[in-house]
């Protein structure tokens, strides 16, 4: 079987919904990213593959691939699983390398939640089921899985004080390709006083809830991308793999409960890969609310030492089909970083109910 590896990752600046870049179209922030990782490569892309979830509709993975100069001939494919688009999208191109249909792909995802047509959020699951928003699915789960306001808040301020200091140390600047002027994400230009905002904040989706709005992400405009390539091809061309693409899950849970769909995922790959959470040195799980991390963590016992460990999208926010791809780009810097890292995992719960959890030997 042809093995696939990340050879490239980059991401933009992330802004808040109508802020520094709510004027960029989804296609005009994924573009720029685009062409950064094709540089040198545009007549070796099989395809590009772009998750997105609100809009404008259409096929924006090709409208990108062409804003960006790609050539004619690479095709774009746009796909919709809702939060864990952007990861699904490095999942399919490690399949389609896998079984023998290309040897380059980019993969990501793009958001823009200032220009989306949408007033509103699609469907996640018909009524007679229920279809509760993301914000009261995430009081459902702090019930079920007995998570307290102190723990989320207490996970929000150390996510808030590892993003601040990875932003201070310079950390996420190779990651960035800027758009404009703008290099840094937007939460990341002031400080916050965080005890000060956890302790007044007040719950937003039930009334004598646990879940607020410092406690949860805000809703944000930004895009990232991977160079997935087949193996022996990155290196005949000089590349070099940084994360070789293991393993991956998707499962299903009830739609009140999309916060813990990472679990019965990710515990499926490590039972396949007779693995346990002790083998993975770093794990990524996308931060749409403290509620969820928490309840994750707990049920798999991940200690907080190597979960998010520069912080995430409670900061620098959810740009919902970029966000995986921001993850991924997250682990392909910090594996640099820590030489002895042998297994990276990334897994996002996404509206409707359902999680997508992929494995990586670090190369």
């Amino acid at each position: 079987m042809n093995r696939a590896v990340i050879v490239k990752a980059k991401r933009t600046p992330v802004g808040k919904v109508n802020g520094l870049l709510k004027n960029f179209g989804p296609h005009e922030l994924a573009a720029p990213i685009i062409k950064n990782i094709a540089d040198g490569l545009d007549e070796n892309i099989n395809d590009v593959i772009l998750g997105n979830v609100v809009g404008p509709g259409g096929n924006i993975a090709r409208l990108s691939a062409l804003e960006a100069g790609l050539p004619l001939t690479v095709p774009g494919l746009t796909l919709d699983r809702q939060c864990s688009a952007g990861l699904e999208s490095i999942r399919m191109a490690s399949f389609l390398i896998q079984g023998g249909a290309g040897i380059c792909y980019i993969a990501g995802g793009t958001e823009s939640a200032s220009t989306s047509p949408y007033p509103s959020r699609a469907r996640f699951s018909p009524d007679r089921i229920g279809d509760p928003d993301m914000g009261l699915a995430a009081e459902y789960v702090a019930e079920k899985y007995k998570v307290s306001r102190e723990s989320q808040d207490k996970y929000a301020r150390m996510s808030y004080e590892r993003s601040w200091n990875a932003h201070q140390q310079e950390i996420f600047t190779e990651e960035i390709v800027p758009i404009s002027e703008y290099q840094v994400d937007e939460e990341l230009l002031k400080l916050r006083k965080m005890d000060a905002l956890l302790k007044r904040a007040k719950p937003v989706f039930k009334k004598g809830g646990t879940v607020t709005a410092a406690n949860s992400c805000g809703i944000h405009d930004g895009a990232a991308a991977v160079l997935v390539m087949e193996e022996e091809a990155a290196r005949k061309h000089g590349l070099t793999p940084i994360l070789r693409f293991a393993d991956s899950e998707v499962s299903g849970v009830h739609p009140y409960y999309p916060g813990i769909a990472p679990v019965p995922a990710i515990k499926a790959i490590l039972k396949r890969n007779d693995l346990t959470i002790e083998d993975i040195d770093l794990i990524e799980i996308n931060e749409a609310f403290s509620s969820k991390i928490a309840a994750c963590a707990n049920e798999l016992s991940i200690p907080y030492e190597k979960l998010n460990v520069n912080g995430g999208a409670l900061t620098i926010g959810h740009p919902y089909g970029a966000s995986g791809a921001i993850m991924i780009t997250r682990l392909f810097y910090e594996v640099q970083r820590r030489k002895s890292a042998k297994y990276a995992l990334a897994a996002i719960g996404s509206g409707g109910g359902i999680g997508v959890a992929v494995l990586f030997e670090a190369v």
